[in-house]
Order: C-alpha cells, then sequence, then structure tokens
C-alpha cells in the first residue's frame, strides 16, 4: 500500500463518519427541558427511597433495580446516578459505523509503523492481503504461533483490542457486542495490516484481552466525562478521557460530543477509589536476602469500581478491580505487572453477617520482570465478601476459581531483557486467586495476595508449571489517607517436563512505599 493509498482510506473514513454525524447531530440536541426535570426528581426519590432504613449500605444490601418505564429503561443506583447510558442521547448507531472506525484506527496506524517506523512487515498490498486470506480460519494450518517478545503479546495486542472495543461501546454497543467487533477487529489487522503469516496468539489475546481493557478503560473514561461542563474543565475532562480511552475520544470527534452541553448527566457512573503508591522495588540476588539486589522506583495505581454490596441488576463490569505497577530503572520491564478481574454476571446476598457479591469473573494477570513472565486469562466463579469487626475494622475477601484457555509463561532459562525473540511458551490450565484484606479504617491495614496457577504448555517446552504468587503487605496510616507500607513478594515455580529434571526455584522481592488513597464518598468506606 502506498501513501496515496493509505491518505484515501483516511479520508474515506473521515468523509463517512461526517455524513454519519450530520445525521446523528439532528438526532440529538439538549436533552428536553421536561425530560430533564423527570429525571432529576426522579433520581432524587430513588436515592430517598434506596436510603431509607438503612445506616450502611455496605452491611444491609439495597434493592436499586428500580426501572424508571418513562425513561425508556434508564436505571438509577442507590445514589442517583444512571445505571445505564441514557439511551435518548446514546443511540445505537447502524453496525458499520463502529466497524468504520476501526477500519480507519488500522489504516492509521499502519501508515505510521510503515512510513514513520520504517518497519518492514507494515509494508502491505493486494499481495499480502491475498496471500493472507488463503490463510482461513485462524484455527486452521495456515495460522501459526509467533515468537515476539512477550509484553508486545501479551500487553500491547490487548491494548490494541480495547480501542477495538471502545469504537464499538462508544457507538451504543453492548460490552458482549463489542466484543464481537473487537474480534473481527482483530482478524482484519492480521490479514490487511501486516504482511506476514497471521498468528493465533495475537487474535486471542487481542480479544480476550480487549474485552478486559476495553470495557476498563469506558467506564473509567464515563467517570471523568461531563457533557454537562464547558469550558476548561470541559477540556480538561475530555483530554483526560481521551488519554484513558482514545478509541472512544475519537468517537466523540467525529460524533460531535466533544463540545456538545447537555441538560443532564447522559453516563453511567459508578463510585471509584483510586490508590496511588510510589517508592522503592528491591528484586533480591539469587540468595534471596531481604533488600539486597537491584533496586528501581515504583508508580502504581489500583482502581477500585463499583460497589460490589450493593444489591442491584448486574451488568458486565458494574464491580472491577484493576492494579498496574510501573518500575523505572529496570530496562524495557517497565510494566511490572496488570493484574484485575471484572464481574461478567452475579447477585448479592447475605450469609452469616458476610455482605456477599458472587458470580462469573473475567480475570486478567500480566507479570513482566527481570525474574519472571506469566500472564492467564482466566474465566470463573468468583465470591467478594466483606464482614464488619467493629466501627473501625472490616475483613474484606476475595476468591477467584478460573479456567485459563490460554496464556503465557517464560521458559526454563527465565525471560531475558534483550531478546526481540520469544523467551516464553504459551498455554493453559487453571488458576486459584485468593485476597484478604484486614482494615483499621485509616490506621492500618493487614493484606495478604496468594495466587496459584496450574500452566500446561501447548506450544513450547512441553510440560506442565506449577507456579504460586504470594503478596503480604502492611500499610500504617501516617495523615488522614496518606500511610506507608511494605510488601514482599514471593514467587515459586515448579517446572515438571519430559524433557529435563524438575526445576524449583524462589525468588522474593520487596516494595517500600507510601500509598495515597482517593476515597469515592459514596462508596462508602476503605474496605480494600
Amino acid at each position: 500500500m502506498n501513501l496515496f493509498s493509505a491518505l484515501c482510506c483516511i479520508t474515506l473514513f473521515a468523509s463517512s463518519l461526517h455524513a454519519q454525524n450530520s445525521q446523528f447531530q439532528s438526532n440529538f440536541s439538549t436533552i428536553p427541558a421536561q425530560q430533564a426535570e423527570l429525571q432529576s426528581e426522579l433520581r432524587a426519590e430513588h436515592r430517598a427511597d434506596a436510603l431509607i432504613g438503612s445506616s450502611s449500605s455496605f452491611l444491609s444490601p439495597l434493592d436499586t433495580s428500580k426501572k424508571v418505564q418513562s425513561l425508556d429503561t434508564v436505571l438509577f443506583d442507590m445514589y442517583g446516578n444512571l445505571r445505564v447510558d441514557d439511551p435518548l442521547y446514546n443511540k445505537r448507531a447502524p453496525w458499520w459505523v463502529p466497524a468504520l472506525h476501526i477500519v480507519g484506527q488500522e489504516a492509521l496506524l499502519n501508515a505510521f509503523d510503515h512510513y514513520v517506523l520504517n518497519l518492514e512487515w507494515a509494508k502491505v498490498g493486494f499481495t499480502s492481503w491475498g496471500r493472507n486470506l488463503k490463510a482461513g480460519a485462524p484455527w486452521g494450518n495456515g495460522w501459526v504461533w509467533d515468537s515476539t517478545r512477550f509484553g508486545n503479546d501479551m500487553f500491547l495486542h490487548p491494548y490494541t483490542g480495547a480501542m477495538y472495543f471502545d469504537a464499538a461501546r462508544a457507538t451504543g454497543y453492548s460490552f458482549w457486542e463489542s466484543s464481537i467487533y473487537t474480534f473481527a477487529g482483530s482478524y482484519a489487522w492480521k490479514i490487511f495490516g501486516e504482511n506476514v503469516t497471521p498468528e493465533r496468539n495475537s487474535i486471542i489475546y487481542t480479544t480476550i484481552g480487549g474485552m478486559f481493557g476495553g470495557e476498563i478503560l469506558y467506564r473509567l473514561s464515563s467517570n471523568v466525562l461531563d457533557d454537562r461542563t464547558s469550558g476548561s474543565e470541559r477540556v480538561l475532562r475530555e483530554t483526560i478521557a481521551g488519554i484513558l480511552s482514545p478509541g472512544r475520544f475519537a468517537v466523540r470527534l467525529f460524533d460531535g460530543k466533544l463540545s456538545h452541553v447537555t441538560d443532564q448527566e447522559v453516563y453511567k457512573k459508578e463510585p471509584l477509589n483510586i490508590t496511588l503508591f510510589a517508592g522503592i522495588h528491591k528484586v533480591n540476588d539469587n540468595d534471596n536476602n531481604f533488600l539486597s539486589g537491584t533496586t528501581s522506583e515504583l508508580l502504581n495505581v489500583q482502581f477500585d469500581y463499583g460497589n460490589p454490596f450493593e444489591r442491584i441488576d448486574r451488568k458486565p463490569y458494574d464491580f472491577f478491580k484493576v492494579l498496574t505497577e510501573i518500575n523505572i530503572g529496570m530496562g524495557r520491564k517497565m510494566i511490572n505487572d496488570v493484574t484485575g478481574y471484572g464481574l461478567l454476571c452475579g447477585s448479592n446476598s447475605d450469609v452469616a453477617g458476610f455482605a456477599l457479591l458472587s458470580g462469573t469473573f473475567q480475570n486478567f494477570d500480566f507479570w513482566d520482570n527481570p525474574t519472571y513472565e506469566l500472564t492467564t486469562l482466566g474465566f470463573g466463579e468468583g465470591v467478594v465478601a466483606r464482614m464488619p469487626i467493629s466501627t473501625n475494622a472490616s475483613w474484606f475477601t476475595v476468591l477467584h476459581l478460573d479456567l485459563v484457555p490460554f496464556g503465557g509463561n517464560s521458559k526454563r532459562a527465565g525471560p531475558s531483557d534483550t531478546s526481540q525473540m520469544g523467551d516464553f511458551n504459551f498455554g493453559g490450565g487453571a488458576e486459584a486467586k485468593f485476597e484478604s484484606t484486614l482494615n483499621f479504617g485509616s490506621s492500618a491495614s493487614l493484606k495478604l495476595v496468594a495466587n496459584y496457577y496450574w500452566f500446561h504448555t501447548f506450544v513450547g517446552e512441553p510440560g506442565n508449571n506449577f507456579i504460586a504468587i504470594v503478596k503480604p503487605r502492611i500499610t500504617i496510616g501516617l495523615y488522614h489517607n496518606l500511610s506507608v507500607g511494605i510488601e514482599q513478594s514471593i514467587y515459586s515455580s515448579v517446572r515438571d517436563s519430559p524433557n529435563f529434571s524438575t526445576i524449583h526455584s524462589v525468588s522474593t522481592e520487596q516494595k517500600i512505599f507510601l500509598m495515597l488513597y482517593f476515597e469515592d464518598a459514596e462508596r462508602g468506606g476503605h474496605y480494600n
């Protein structure tokens, strides 16, 4: 594909969306005044109804699944917020609109890879397209398993998939409908965006990882956006939301929503707690002496979204948690790990003093450091539990039991910081994840995270790996929501293969950090 062809594709993409935007703009203006007044009254009424008869929403889950027929199924949560994006403002676009957005993303990305980075595999055209189309279905013999860098396969591909996913979500499509667009976008890129033989692992991780990342980024950007604002506040909100979800930003740009002002809130929002960590990270020497070995700086952020103990009609990802750990000074492996989970479906209950959320969860684990590489895509049953201990203390526990259809794990020689080729195996198996926190308000907390993985190799060094990652942590409050903490990390691996004798390895790390906790006042407490 030459530069002229690429520019033609981009121009066609922009023109088509502009035509759609003109039609769309005629279908929405500000929400009618009577509709806005009705929203305000019903929101206030619903909040009052939800709060009557309960002193703590977390200890006594409330039924807030009230359906407002006059607002075309718009729901309100216990805080008076929309339970879904307002359908009057966020109408579903024709199927080809998100498809064009995804095509536009891929055309721009390929043009950048080709003409700016001068990457050989990005030089595509009719010859490569015809050859890749003949490869057939991803599970056929025409597709291969690639051997690029771990971070590229297991992190950048899901991030790209998240952009495809948000192109559909931002045009009015549901979580499950957007996943179809994510798969289609990934498949199209493998066929038309690269001139190499298409790889199976890329389409798997782009699709499933894109669902995880895309829904999280969409919901976080919704919490930032407020179409009622204008001026400098609006610019700031749109900028932050655009950084979080570039795919959604592009949709809003073409739809005219970047500057459009509404009378009422039009996006679903959930309470959001944010925790920031900054400090040092020690990777111990081979003898695992405490606080020995390499030192790097860490900067981490954790998002806790949604109230898991609010009794509502549950929808995908109205409760999720994600932690991103960044290390500075450890070579190219700056993103140490991204771990999290999101609820797909479930329900609330009370059992023996515990407030429970149980259901099916999607889990995503990405560990990439000089000691080991491990990533899993997990689906399974989980339970989130909370029990009050005293006025200022509570016990919070999470348990997941998952099947892992696909993932990656470092080879016996360990990860390489410089290799451009694959230093990991593809496989799958199962995982058990346990997290328990004892909180004493803002004074202190004791936390234990214990993950256990069975990883069976599909492609690479044959055999089974049994991996445990245990992380005890203690934090002490300093002032208000500022704490100091230390975390020990223990990684244990048993590798059993017919090609070599069983290998057992253990490595340890420490993190010493300041922790700043931003609590959403509506969420109801520092419980995690």
